[in-house]
């Protein structure tokens, strides 16, 4: 709603981008180019009311299949929109899940144990660095070395000083983390240092033999709703604790 017109370059080009331009469009703004690395927005005077779908979230999408791949699960997820997954798809086609899509369903068969993989963030179409953590944490357990690098944030890292206390194999050197597949995770008190790292260690939990308890979940549920309860739907033994003094 400023006067005149404001160009933004070096974008994002990811989906929510676009959903975002769709919505505010809707609702009376002038905006294009949302997608590619130049954005246009020109003022206008008023913007209306609206009711709009938010597009499917391609990281819980992305989280709930490396936690079927990590436990050698069986699961449908309905309301995806699977031309967003493709990178994570193919990698853990890799690692030997076996994945049916069907319009705006997929279900993803997890093998006995996953193959290792190489993984190299990149900006969107590429493997999310959002993905990250989630992904090597499921490869944790998996047979052989991994080698993951994280082209886009640094210090994305701090959640494999967590694992290790689980019984982890990993060693980070720069922007690459080395992943020796061990057999299994054991239980262990943790802490999440970020949403996608606590998200990452709750999956973590759910695949130990042992009882698990993660705490700073603040963390979490900034990009997760109803964590707990998805996970209880699908079988995971997860009980969330309030802290009423906080």
């Amino acid at each position: 709603m400023g006067e005149g017109t404001t160009i933004i370059t070096n974008a994002a080009r990811e989906p929510e981008i676009i959903d975002l331009q769709n919505f505010l469009n809707k609702m009376g703004a002038k905006v294009k180019g949302a997608g590619s690395n130049k954005i246009e927005v020109t003022g206008v005077k008023n913007l209306k009311d609206v009711s709009y779908n938010i597009m499917p979230d391609r990281i819980e999408t992305g989280t709930f299949l490396c936690m079927a791949a990590m436990t050698n699960g069986n699961l449908i997820l309905e309301n995806i929109n699977s031309a967003h997954i493709v990178p994570i798809v193919n990698k853990l086609e890799e690692c030997g899940c076996k994945i049916d899509i069907q319009a705006n369903r997929l279900e993803i068969n997890a093998p006995k144990r996953l193959k290792a993989t190489d993984i190299k963030t990149m900006p969107y179409p590429g493997f999310p660095t959002d993905m990250q953590s989630i992904f090597a944490t499921a490869l944790t357990i998996a047979k052989g070395t991994s080698v993951i690098v994280e082209n886009i944030f640094e210090n994305r890292y701090k959640y494999t000083q967590e694992l290790i206390r689980m019984g982890v194999k990993i060693t980070v050197e720069g922007r690459t983390a080395i992943i020796k597949g061990v057999r299994r995770l054991y239980g262990a008190n943790v802490k999440a240092t970020d949403l996608r790292g606590g998200a990452a260690l709750v999956m973590a939990a759910l695949s130990t033999k042992g009882e698990s308890k993660v705490e700073n979940i603040e963390y979490i549920l900034r990009g997760y709703d109803n964590f707990e309860n998805k996970i209880q739907n699908i079988h995971g033994n997860i009980i969330r604790h309030i802290d009423y003094n906080v």
